[in-house]
């Protein structure tokens, strides 16, 4: 796909098209936002249209795991302007529509529960807090199917291995048939099987039309289904446009070779997908 203009006027100037006339999935301009006090997000535009998929890129403390977590309004911006399928945050209550899958964290948090509990969980924006029906459990038996984890359905998500923990939560993300997709390293520290076991549900969740946003440190295998490259440095957007092939994170702006994320310190929770 071509690069995105990132001003709303450029935008509103572009020819148009089936594509064009459908809102923005995610539409963020001039983003600022702090972590822990600390600013993190310097005015950063960020699209992603209905079927796109969109690598976020760039060195240690960036500002990629505060962008995203900005996008599912869990770190409140301090400036700029956020709207999801075309209606601003404020106003938005569709959070089914959004599958998040987060960086670096257990499928249940310290909890006891098994790995269906969990997927399970995934269906809770759409029904609340009404028993579960047939179609929930259909769902939830597509999920693990496809994330290869039917067989384990019934285990302890403490028992399971880190690939299986991701998976396990790809699961969840994928059980409310989300219209944007929105994953945090999800290659990070995790086998090969299962970063094969990504790479085919990102590319059948594309053919059916769902939006991935995706934070990464560089492309790997997912390089083929990647439309779009944003590169971050200092919490400000260094480059918009076509992915950088054929280089890995060594070759991004700013790359300080310490890995772990600087921005993700413990932060308030406002209104969002996590609320």
């Amino acid at each position: 796909m071509s690069a995105v203009i990132s001003t709303a006027d450029s935008d509103r100037l572009q020819p148009s098209s089936a594509e064009d006339a459908e809102p923005a999935v995610v539409s963020l301009r001039g983003a600022v936002a702090a972590v822990g006090g600390r600013p993190v997000l310097r005015g950063v535009d960020l699209t992603v249209r209905p079927g796109e998929v969109v690598a976020l890129l760039g060195a240690n403390g960036s500002g990629k795991s505060t962008t995203v977590k900005s996008v599912i309004g869990s770190v409140p911006l301090e400036q700029g302007r956020l709207e999801l399928f075309g209606r601003p945050l404020r106003k938005f209550r569709a959070w089914h529509r959004i599958g998040y899958v987060p960086q670096r964290t257990t499928a249940a948090g310290g909890v006891p529960a098994t790995v269906r509990e969990v997927v399970s969980t995934g269906r809770l924006p759409q029904h609340g807090l009404l028993p579960f029906r047939r179609k929930d459990r259909a769902a939830v038996d597509r999920a693990l199917t496809a994330v290869g984890m039917q067989d384990r359905a019934g285990d302890g998500v403490a028992n399971l291995s880190g690939g299986q923990h991701q998976r396990v939560l790809i699961a969840r993300a994928l059980v409310g048939v989300p219209d944007l997709l929105i994953m945090d390293e999800p290659m990070a520290g995790v086998d090969v099987d299962s970063q094969q076991v990504l790479a085919d549900i990102l590319r059948t969740e594309v053919e059916r039309g769902c939006a991935v946003l995706l934070v990464l440190h560089e492309l790997g295998p997912l390089e083929p289904l990647i439309d779009r490259a944003v590169v971050l440095r200092d919490g400000c957007v260094a480059h918009d446009g076509p992915p950088p092939r054929g280089v890995g994170q060594h070759a991004l702006p700013g790359h300080d070779h310490v890995h772990p994320h600087a921005d993700d310190h413990h932060h308030r929770t406002t209104q969002g997908l996590l609320a």
